[in-house]
């Protein structure tokens, strides 16, 4: 049997239009304390990060429509837009991925939240999900 690719599930990314809304449901109503907020210039988006159990749950405004977030909200809506899974060391994973025959967005890891290293994966690959890996700054905790 073939050991796992990834560690564990870091976090489902929703996109969203409006924040403040989206953190009166997900804060207010179903109890999850905000974890981090950031704006993540390189990636266009303004994210919030709530706590859900050992992982997270990632709300995702896009700074501008041109952005993949808002190209994603203005087709489909609000609503799922990835599943992120954590990984020790994603240039590896990148290359075996890679040499498994995944097609990959992003060949080269870019910055994602909290200085995190982060990749996608296309979802012609991965069974119509949009897949994130993530390799977590080693400062943050």
């Amino acid at each position: 049997m073939r050991a796992p690719v990834f560690g564990l599930i870091d976090h489902i990314g929703v996109a969203v239009f409006d924040l403040d809304a989206a953190l009166e449901l997900y804060e207010g109503s179903f109890g999850m304390p905000v974890a981090h907020r950031e704006t993540v210039t390189e990636q266009g988006v303004e994210a919030v990060l709530l706590d859900v159990g050992a992982t997270h749950v990632e709300l995702l405004r896009p700074l501008a429509g041109e952005t993949a977030v808002g190209r994603f909200l203005a087709k489909r809506g609000p609503g799922l837009h990835h599943v992120a899974y954590r990984v020790d060391d994603i240039a590896a994973t990148l290359a075996e991925l890679r040499e498994g025959g995944i097609d990959l967005i992003d060949a080269e890891p870019r910055t994602g939240i909290r200085r995190s290293r982060v990749a996608f994966l296309h979802p012609r690959s991965t069974g119509g999900v949009l897949t994130e890996i993530v390799e977590p700054d080693r400062g943050v905790h």
